[in-house]
């Protein structure tokens, strides 16, 4: 992912036992593939809805031993808040991790979730976490909130996205943002970059057992929206079905010959192979190794909790 003019954490949430506020956790665990745990549990409190969430995330096969550079949070407060951020991999060509600023961008989005200026506005939201960040770097972000009368409020700057599932079928999905291919809208340390005014700001509202499926473009650079179907409803679970998307994102990223929506993308963007090639009948295929992060909420009765 190339920094505007420019950059991608490993951080987990951390559930007590009962229930209640999660943290903000960052993993360093050396000769694993999993640097999160996937999880499981309902946030959001009071009448009304809320969502069931399930995470998953693995990183990029070359940054295991250092965790990766998604973060995300997920918070009880109020219908439930869930986010990604996507730390840009261009900033380590300028010797600085690229993990710093999107884990540092979502501690801070956790903490700030009840302030009073943020209103419970994803927009507002990104704008005093962004503002809050002095690591240097960049970040793709998405934030989902959801009210306790079923609507869903979200901003979105880059490519991490949403998809929103409801009887078998997607009704509602992200488009990402990008100055030119595989270089995304982005949160930055610099004066180059975007920011909160930047976001698309959208609004969903949901119905009890819609499921909401929120990503870094490692998910759907890699699945395709027919499989997110097929995976979802296979599952018994939310964190069931985060780990089983986690782990065909990144099987398909790692398979040269599978034709996946980003080696599509990129051929409809002119990349492809050399013209004698394609004489051959050969295209460009292929997943796209990157760090994947995965969190599926599924909207509930809080009263059912």
């Amino acid at each position: 992912m190339a920094i505007t003019a420019a950059l991608r954490p490993i951080s987990t949430v951390v559930y007590s036992a009962n229930r209640l506020t999660p943290s903000i956790s960052s993993i360093h665990k050396p000769k694993t593939l999993l640097c999160s745990a996937s999880l499981s549990n309902l946030v959001g409190s009071e009448a009304g809805v809320c969502l069931s969430v399930g995470t998953h995330l693995i990183p990029h096969p070359d940054k295991v031993e250092k965790g990766g550079e998604d973060a995300f949070f997920v918070s009880n407060h109020r219908g439930g808040v869930i986010a990604v951020a996507d730390g840009v991999s261009g900033w380590a060509e300028k010797d600085v991790n690229p993990a710093l600023f999107s884990r540092e961008l979502m501690a801070h989005a956790s903490s700030l979730v009840e302030d009073e200026e943020v209103n419970y506005e994803p927009r507002s939201l990104i704008r005093k976490a962004h503002a809050a960040t002095t690591s240097i770097g960049s970040a793709t972000t998405v934030v989902a909130m959801l009210e306790r009368n079923g609507i869903l409020k979200m901003a979105n700057v880059g490519d991490c996205g949403v998809r929103i599932i409801r009887r078998g079928q997607i009704v509602f999905s992200t488009s990402p943002q990008e100055h030119y291919f595989d270089c995304p809208y982005q949160l930055s340390s610099e004066a180059v970059g975007q920011t909160f005014l930047d976001a698309t700001v959208m609004t969903v509202e949901l119905m009890e057992e819609d499921t909401v499926v929120m990503g870094s473009d490692g998910l759907f650079d890699n699945v395709y929206d027919t499989e997110i179907l097929a995976v979802v409803d296979s599952c018994d679970s939310v964190a069931d079905a985060a780990k089983a998307l986690a782990n065909l994102a990144h099987s398909h990223s790692k398979d040269s010959s599978f034709d996946s929506p980003y080696s599509q993308e990129a051929r409809a963007r002119g990349f492809d192979v050399p013209w004698w090639k394609k004489i051959m009948g050969m295209k460009l295929t292929g997943g796209k190794l990157d760090d994947i992060t995965v969190i599926i909420g599924q909207v509930e009765s809080s009263l059912s909790s």
